[in-house]
């Protein structure tokens, strides 16, 4: 296994949750993975007591129930522990981009809890993949790692995975180009955090996507029918779009970066 190259610590995580409605569901395990910039690794997981019923869906897929967790403390009781595990570091995975992490932002502001993911640079395993091969994590295991994952959907063992499959992508693919759907590069694998993260997380404005950055690195709506409009303008041009997405079931950090986007209009 490779050593990553780091300015920064890193923390690789994985949830298990209720579900997979980023504003309606909660964690159910957490595991993290940190490793300092001198190589050193502190692992730490919690199964948690979600406060809402587990689906049995949810329970079939990764096998924890009401009763498994009745006694169990809830997120809110060891936030404060995860976000001081999580300070000063980098954030990687698999796939947390579109859930992992907009999930566990929303329920670190349940919690009152602080948690400013914008300075940290975020790394998606399952995106690198993607640009590279265009597939689950079990199927990106198997294929950089030669061996079968196994306890899948353990949160513990699949933050191990994703660990291990960045690794191997960096090992696999450092100095090649990465190309656009259009054949135009846009960057190069290499062992190092900053360009990672820019390659898989530099269009994100909001943790859900519905608001991104475009070419010019201009903030538009990436949904509905203000569908790549500049968000200032939509805001300026239909002022009460605004409260319909304050009222409407969207993930409290899309409003909060909404409204931060509004209020530096207002002072421009």
């Amino acid at each position: 296994m490779i050593r990553l190259n780091l300015r920064n610590p890193v923390c690789f995580f994985d949830l298990e949750t209720t579900g997979t409605n980023i504003t309606q569901d909660r964690i159910i395990e957490i595991a993290v993975i940190r490793i300092q910039t001198n190589g050193e690794q502190v692992t730490r997981s919690h199964r948690l007591n979600p406060t809402i019923p587990i689906p049995p869906e949810a329970a079939a897929i990764h096998g924890i129930t009401d009763e498994d967790v009745k006694n169990l403390p809830t997120f809110k009781e060891v936030a404060r522990e995860y976000a001081k595990l999580f300070e000063g570091a980098d954030l990687a995975g698999f796939n947390i981009m579109r859930f992992d992490l907009p999930l566990l932002v929303e329920e670190f502001l349940r919690a009152g809890v602080e948690f400013d993911y914008t300075r940290k640079k975020i790394i998606d395993a399952q995106r690198i993949f993607h640009l590279m091969e265009k597939r689950t994590l079990s199927a990106a295991y198997r294929f950089y790692t030669g061996r079968e994952l196994k306890e899948a959907h353990s949160a513990e063992a699949d933050t191990a995975a994703s660990m291990e499959v960045l690794m191997a992508q960096i090992k696999r693919y450092e100095n090649q180009p990465v190309l656009d759907g259009n054949g135009r590069k846009i960057g190069e694998i290499k062992n190092d955090m900053e360009e990672l993260a820019r390659l898989t997380s530099s269009e994100m404005v909001d943790l859900a996507g519905r608001i991104i950055r475009n070419e010019k690195g201009e903030e538009i709506f990436n949904f509905g029918k203000h569908k790549n409009k500049k968000v200032l303008d939509v805001l300026r041009d239909e002022p009460s779009y605004y409260d319909w997405m304050m009222n409407g079931d969207f993930p409290m950090d899309t409003k909060r970066k909404l409204t931060e986007i509004k209020l530096r209009g207002f002072k421009r």
